[in-house]
C-alpha cells in the first residue's frame, strides 16, 4: 500500500469533499445544471461517491478500482464545471478566471490519481 503523504492527502481530500456535500449542500445545489434531474439526490450521491472512493484508496485491494472511479467521477464533474462557464447565474458568483482554472485542475486531479495505478 502507498503511504506517501501526497497519496494520503488525495484520500483525505476526497473524503473531506464528500463530507462537504452534507455540511453545505446548498453550495452544490446552486451549481447543478438545470438539465440534470433531482439535484438533491445527485448531490447526495456524489458526496457518498467521494467519501467511498476516498476511503477505498486506503484499501490495497480496492485502490486501483477507486482510482478508476475517481477519474470517471472527475470526468462527469466536468459537465458541471463547463455549465458554470455558461453564464452569470450558472457561475454562482465565482469569478470567471477561477472557473477557467478549474478545468485544467480537473485534468491535473485525474493525472494525480492515475499516477498511483499499479503502484
Amino acid at each position: 500500500m502507498i503511504h506517501s503523504w501526497h497519496y494520503l492527502l488525495m484520500s483525505f481530500m476526497y473524503i473531506l469533499a464528500g463530507i462537504m456535500h452534507f455540511i453545505k449542500p446548498k453550495a452544490y445545489l446552486r451549481i447543478m445544471p438545470g438539465y440534470l434531474p433531482n439535484h438533491k439526490l445527485l448531490v447526495t450521491l456524489s458526496g457518498i461517491a467521494e467519501i467511498a472512493l476516498g476511503l477505498s484508496l486506503l484499501s490495497p485491494k480496492l485502490k486501483d478500482l477507486a482510482i478508476y472511479g475517481i477519474i470517471l467521477m472527475l470526468v462527469i464533474f466536468l459537465t458541471v464545471h463547463f455549465h458554470m462557464l455558461s453564464g452569470k447565474k450558472a457561475s454562482a458568483g465565482i469569478p470567471r478566471w477561477i472557473l477557467l482554472l478549474r478545468i485544467p485542475l480537473q485534468f491535473g486531479l485525474m493525472y494525480w490519481a492515475y499516477w498511483y495505478l499499479e503502484m
